[in-house]
């Protein structure tokens, strides 16, 4: 296994075609797909075909960015996967975060705790000059996590949603955050902890 980013809890590594099966299960339940298709589960044909290719496709194009599995240390399970990807294939100075966890692992800081370390491997590692994440106006949840990871509201903005889902009518907001922002943040924590 091929770990490419490890925390106190978690162990991100690439994801492979052996996990299509984790994945169909990830995208099967409703309450995981909520703010995405309205609770409907992704089909497998779909995953195996366009999704999981699109994902590993990162791999190749982009070095050290893409799709991760998040793997429970103490488990060995599979609880989702976290992602940093350039924006609309641009340079890999502005990258999007995002991540998509079962429901077991909800409340748990699992998707705070991702999603802070490859901010900080972005910054620190790989070029990043910003990052930035996207929710429904609506996933409370979403947007929690991105305030904690110390991202801010910046705007909201509204789709062209195919199928209508609950919650599309608020649009969307955009959260982010620069390098020089994180580096303050990054001091001042430090601060706190002389």
């Amino acid at each position: 296994m091929e770990i490419f980013l490890e925390t106190e809890r978690l162990i991100l590594r690439r994801l492979t075609t052996d996990d299509v099966d984790a994945l169909v299960e990830l995208d099967s339940d409703p309450a995981v797909t909520r703010f995405l298709t309205g609770g409907k589960a992704t089909p497998r044909e779909v995953i195996e075909r366009e999704i999981l290719p699109r994902f590993l496709s990162y791999y190749e194009r982009y070095r050290g960015y893409g799709y991760w599995a998040a793997i429970e240390k103490s488990s060995g399970d599979f609880l989702g996967w976290f992602a940093l990807t350039p924006e609309d294939d641009a340079e890999p100075d502005v990258v999007e975060l995002g991540y998509r966890l079962r429901r077991s692992a909800w409340g748990k800081g699992y998707a705070t705790e991702g999603s802070r370390a490859l901010i900080r491997k972005g910054f620190t590692r790989l070029g990043a000059r910003r990052v930035v994440a996207n929710t429904m106006t609506a996933n409370l949840a979403s947007r929690r996590v991105m305030e904690k990871c110390g991202l801010k509201f910046e705007r909201t903005f509204f789709l062209d949603w195919p199928e209508r889902i609950e919650g599309w009518e608020q649009g969307d907001v955009e959260y982010g955050l620069t390098k020089d922002e994180w580096e303050r943040q990054e001091a001042t924590q430090r601060q706190d902890f002389d």
